[in-house]
C-alpha cells in the first residue's frame, strides 16, 4: 500500500508526539481501583524488599563477620531469608494483579471500539479498509496488554527501586551518591533524543504491521479468485513485499533502541565503576566501612540495572502510545448518522408509506456522480414497487437511503410522514426485512445464521420459514441439521442455498416492509418458481421494494418503475410499459427473447 493508500483512520499527525496517548489506558483500568492499588502496594513492597537486601548484607558484615559469634552471623541471615520469602510474595502479588489488569484492560478496549464501530455509517467503512481496523483489534490491543500487564509494572517498580536506591546511597556515602547523580543528565540526553525517532518509528511499524494483516485477510477471502487467475505468485511477491517493508521499519527501530540501551547503560554502569573507584579509596582510608562499601556496591548495581532497564521499558512504553493512539481514533469516531436527541417517532398501524421527496444524493466515494438527482417516489402501504433499470441507474441507493444508511443531500426520505433524519435509525430499520443481491453468512450454525432476523424464534418457527423459502430440505441434510457450522462467510453452502437462508431470515423478521434486493439471482429455474411463490405471500399487506435486473420476477408487482441516470424515465405496469416501447420494453426483448410479454 502506498503512502497516498493509507486509510484517513491511520492518519494521525498528534496522536503519537508523546505519551499522553496512553491515556486511554489509564482511563481503562482506573474503572477497577482497588487492583491498582493491590498492585501499587505489593509492588512497593516487593521493591522495598529488594532494596533491604544490601542493608541486610551491611549488618552481616559489619556486625557479622568482624568480631561476631556464629549465632550472631546466623540470626543475621536468617532476617535476609525472611526480606527474600517476602520480596517472592509480593512480586508474585505484583505480578498476579498486573497481568488481570492487562488482560481486563484490554477486553475492555476491544469492547468499547467494537461498541462503536457498530455505530459508524457505512461511509466510515468505504472510506477505511475493515481489514485494517481488524489488524488494529488484534496487533494493537496485543501491544497495549504488554504495556499494561509487564510494560508499566516493571517501569514503576524500576523507578520506585532507582529513586529509593539513590535515597539509601545517600545515607551511606553522600559525596559518592553526589558523584553518581552528576552523570544523570548525561545519560537523560541520549534517551530523549533517540527516544524522539524511536516513537516516530513505533507508530511507522504498527502501520505496516496492519498493512500485512490487511493483505493477508483480503487474499485469504479471495483464494478462489486468485488460484482460479494463477495469480498466486503475485500475490506471494506482495505479501513479501508488504512484510519486508514491515521488518525494514521494525529494523530501523530496534537499531535506535539498540543503540539507546547501549548508550545508556555504558553511561549508566561507567559512572557506577568510577564511583566505586572512589569509594575503594574511601575504605583504603578508612573513611568508609566494609559493609557500608559493600551495600554500596549492591545498591548501586541494583540502581544502575534499574535505570538501564528503564530505557527498554521506555521504548515499549512509546510503542504502546502508538498503539493507544490508533485504537483511541477507532473508540473516539463520531457516527456520521445518528439519532437526534429528540427523535420523532415512526406512527404505526396505518401500514407503512416510503416517500422520497426531491431526494439528490452522492455517495462519499463518488462525490462527481449524483446516483439520485431530483427523485420523487411514494410508495403507499401494502403496495410492491419494484424498480429495475441497466447497471448504476440508482436502484439499489434508493434501498440504502430508505435504510439510512446515507443521508440525501437534497430533499428527504420519509417513513410514514416522517423525515427519516428526524427519526432514530435503529427504530427505522425494526420495520424492515432485508434480502440483500449478496447473501450474508457468518461464520457461526444455521439456527444462529437464521434466526439473526428475529434472535428469539423457535425452532418451528426457523423450520417454517426454511420451508416457505425452499431451504428446508438442504438444511436437514446437513449432519448436524440447525446445529451445523456454516463455515467462514457460508463456504459450505452453494450461491442458491446463501440466498434462501438469507430469504427465510428475512421471513422471520415479519417486518411491514420488504426489501429485495435480487433477492432471487442466485437461484435456478426451479428454486426460483419456488422461493417466488412464498415471497408472494409474504408481500401481502407489506410494503415492498423489489430491485431486479431479471423482469421475469416482477412483471407481478402493482407497479414497475424504472430507472436510468438516477431518475425514473418509466413507470407502470409490465404490460403498460412494454406496449410503450421504451427502456423497459429494450430490456425485456433482451431477456425475453421472443417470449410472450403478456
Amino acid at each position: 500500500m502506498t503512502d497516498t493508500q493509507n486509510s484517513q483512520v491511520a492518519q494521525n499527525p498528534t496522536g503519537d508526539r508523546r505519551l499522553g496517548s496512553l491515556g486511554m489506558i489509564w482511563a481503562a483500568a482506573r474503572r477497577y481501583p482497588w487492583r491498582i492499588v493491590a498492585a501499587g502496594v505489593a509492588l512497593l513492597i516487593a521493591a522495598a524488599a529488594t532494596l533491604a537486601i544490601p542493608s541486610g548484607f551491611r549488618l552481616v558484615i559489619d556486625r557479622g563477620f568482624i568480631g561476631g559469634k556464629p549465632e550472631d552471623i546466623s540470626r543475621w541471615f536468617e532476617y535476609l531469608l525472611m526480606i527474600v520469602a517476602v520480596m517472592g510474595l509480593a512480586t508474585a502479588s505484583r505480578y498476579y494483579f498486573v497481568s488481570w489488569l492487562g488482560e481486563r484492560v484490554v477486553a475492555d478496549i476491544r469492547n468499547a471500539v467494537q461498541r462503536n464501530l457498530l455505530r459508524q455509517a457505512p461511509r466510515y467503512f468505504e472510506e477505511n479498509r475493515p481489514s485494517e481496523i481488524a489488524s488494529r483489534m488484534t496487533a494493537d490491543t496485543a501491544i497495549i496488554e504488554q504495556v499494561v500487564g509487564s510494560t508499566v509494572s516493571v517501569a514503576l517498580r524500576n523507578t520506585v527501586m532507582g529513586i529509593g536506591g539513590i535515597i539509601y546511597l545517600f545515607t551511606i556515602a553522600p559525596k559518592l551518591t553526589g558523584m553518581l547523580l552528576l552523570g544523570l543528565p548525561v545519560i537523560l540526553l541520549p534517551l530523549v533524543t533517540i527516544g524522539r525517532r524511536v516513537r516516530g518509528l513505533s507508530r511507522s511499524s504498527q502501520d505496516r504491521l496492519a498493512d500485512i494483516g490487511s493483505i493477508t485477510a483480503e487474499v485469504l477471502s479471495a483464494m478462489k479468485i486468485v488460484q482460479a487467475f494463477g495469480q498466486e505468485q503475485r500475490e506471494e511477491r506482495r505479501f513479501a513485499t508488504a512484510v519486508e517493508h514491515g521488518f525494514a521499519t521494525a529494523r530501523r527501530r530496534i537499531t535506535l533502541r539498540a543503540c539507546m540501551t547501549g548508550v545508556v547503560i555504558f553511561l549508566v554502569f561507567g559512572s557506577i565503576v568510577l564511583v566505586m573507584w572512589q569509594g575503594a579509596l574511601d575504605v583504603a582510608a578508612g573513611r568508609l566501612s566494609g559493609g557500608s562499601i559493600a551495600a554500596f556496591v549492591l545498591t548501586g548495581g541494583l540502581v544502575a540495572g534499574s535505570f538501564g532497564a528503564l530505557t527498554e521499558t521506555w521504548g515499549d512504553l512509546l510503542r504502546g502510545a502508538g498503539a493507544a493512539s490508533r485504537l483511541n481514533e477507532l473508540m473516539i469516531a463520531k457516527p456520521d448518522l445518528a439519532a437526534p436527541d429528540m427523535p420523532t417517532a415512526i406512527p404505526s398501524g396505518t401500514g407503512a408509506r416510503i416517500s422520497f421527496d426531491n431526494v439528490t444524493f452522492r455517495y462519499p466515494t463518488r462525490p462527481e456522480t449524483a446516483a439520485l438527482e431530483h427523485f420523487n417516489l411514494d410508495i403507499a402501504p401494502g403496495e410492491t414497487v419494484a424498480v429495475v433499470g441497466p447497471s448504476g441507474a440508482g436502484k439499489s441507493t434508493l434501498i440504502q437511503l430508505a435504510q439510512r444508511f446515507y443521508d440525501p443531500d437534497a430533499g428527504a426520505v420519509r417513513l410514514n410522514g416522517v423525515s427519516l433524519k428526524d427519526a432514530d435509525p435503529a427504530e427505522v430499520r425494526a420495520t424492515m426485512a432485508m434480502v440483500p443481491q449478496e447473501s450474508v453468512i457468518f461464520a457461526a450454525s444455521a439456527r444462529d445464521n437464521l434466526r439473526y432476523g428475529n434472535w428469539t424464534a423457535t425452532d418451528e418457527q426457523i423450520w417454517a420459514a426454511a420451508r416457505a423459502a425452499n431451504a428446508e430440505t438442504f438444511l436437514r441434510a446437513l449432519p448436524q441439521g440447525l446445529d451445523s457450522y456454516m463455515g467462514e462467510a457460508g463456504t459450505r453452502l452453494s450461491g442458491g442455498q446463501k440466498q434462501r437462508v438469507a430469504i427465510a431470515r428475512a421471513l422471520l423478521r415479519d417486518a411491514p416492509i420488504l426489501l429485495l434486493d435480487e433477492a432471487t439471482s442466485a437461484l435456478d429455474a426451479e428454486s426460483e418458481r419456488l422461493v417466488q411463490d412464498a415471497l408472494e405471500v409474504l408481500m401481502e399487506g407489506r410494503t415492498t421494494i423489489v430491485i431486479a435486473h431479471r423482469l421475469a420476477t416482477v412483471r407481478a408487482a402493482d407497479r414497475i418503475i424504472v430507472m436510468d441516470g438516477g431518475k425514473i424515465v418509466e413507470q407502470g405496469t409490465h404490460a403498460a410499459l412494454y406496449a410503450q416501447g421504451g427502456l423497459y420494453a429494450r430490456l425485456a426483448r433482451l431477456q425475453f427473447q421472443d417470449a410472450p410479454v403478456a
